[in-house]
């Protein structure tokens, strides 16, 4: 996502962008200015609830739910929680259109879905004693959203459904709070009937670090924006530029600079002030049973560090590798229901 934020301001040089109304832009398939969540759900057809969830630690989430498809109404479904990544929010999950957009699918296939805005983006700005102004507002990083956020909400689904489990997708920095969270804490583990780690990102020693792409000719920009989106979704940019990107707190972005050991200079510099190492996080300590879905083409969640992950993950039910796949065909892959959303529901379906 944040080489595709680097790239913005060249690619909008490339494109016309008419003042459109919202609704004639759906029409089109085209939406060129972000809209609340749940009128994106409701405009394509979909039942849509919104929910505040207060934190332990005083922040306000806000969950989003699509409560069942367009058909089917029936009151006890399966529940999912969906998670995105750094920079990203819950539209993630339903930008594009119903056949290719996992909540839409998931909704259609006969379950509750429910999607989480981690602190500090768009839609979660809340806080009982802070204001956005506030230095106090934003210090925190994915170990708050992984120790506060992930069990405010999915103690907070469980007990609005009356469910004992849920289903967890987890996208990116979605995944990596849920390795975390689930590995340290055993109770919230016990609610997970299965996780799915789409592009899981654990270490990022093989990553290549999005902020030495600023050193680079535009041109250059373009060629890796146009690895990390993959010729897949290239012709939906626009949809996906207007929906990104939805914020984090620069704490976050340090904490992730210090997971990755990135050669970043102004990193460097921070590290030397502040002088801190970030936590091993052993992952072999998670029993939930879990599959994996990585790219072949993946900068952020490289193959290598991948592979380092799967060796482990002690209850791996399935991992499958997508060669020609890179970091944003996991939410906005055209061809995403074939490689992987599809295998998502068969799995659920399977494990009931």
């Amino acid at each position: 996502t944040s080489l595709l934020l680097l790239a913005v301001p060249y690619l909008s040089e490339r494109m016309t962008i008419w003042n459109v109304s919202i609704s004639s832009a759906m029409k089109n398939g085209q939406l060129f200015k972000r809209i609340p969540l749940s009128e994106l759900i409701t405009y394509k057809g979909y039942p849509s609830e919104e929910y505040e969830v207060m934190t332990e630690d005083g922040y306000t989430i806000t969950i989003n739910r699509i409560p069942h498809g367009t058909q089917d109404q029936e009151s006890s479904r399966p529940v999912v929680f969906l998670q995105h990544g750094l920079l990203g929010d819950a539209s993630n999950w339903v930008t594009n259109m119903p056949n290719n957009s996992l909540g839409f699918l998931l909704a259609d296939a006969g379950f509750d879905v429910w999607m989480g805005n981690s602190r500090g983006n768009r839609w979660s700005r809340k806080h009982q004693e802070y204001s956005i102004d506030q230095d106090e507002f934003w210090a925190f990083s994915f170990d708050e959203m992984a120790k506060f956020d992930l069990p405010a909400a999915i103690n907070f689904i469980l007990e609005k459904t009356g469910q004992e489990k849920l289903y967890y997708i987890g996208y990116s920095q979605g995944t990596t709070t849920a390795f975390i969270a689930f590995s340290t804490m055993p109770e919230l583990a016990q609610k997970i009937k299965l996780y799915f780690a789409l592009a899981p990102v654990t270490a990022i020693k093989y990553a290549k670090g999005p902020a030495t792409k600023l050193l680079y000719l535009p041109e250059k920009v373009l060629r890796v924006c146009d690895i990390l989106v993959s010729f897949h979704i290239l012709n939906r940019i626009n949809v996906y530029i207007a929906q990104t990107s939805a914020g984090t707190s620069v704490q976050n972005i340090i904490h992730w600079s210090q997971f990755a050991l990135l050669p970043w200079t102004f990193i460097s510099v921070l590290l030397h002030v502040f002088q801190t190492i970030p936590p091993l996080y052993n992952v072999e300590e998670m029993t939930v049973p879990t599959a994996v879905w990585t790219g072949g083409q993946d900068l952020l969640a490289d193959p290598k560090d991948a592979a380092i992950l799967l060796s482990k993950i002690k209850k791996l039910i399935y991992h499958k590798n997508i060669p020609e796949w890179a970091h944003l065909d996991f939410i906005w892959g055209l061809d995403a229901p074939l490689q992987v959303y599809n295998e998502i529901i068969d799995l659920m379906k399977k494990y009931p």
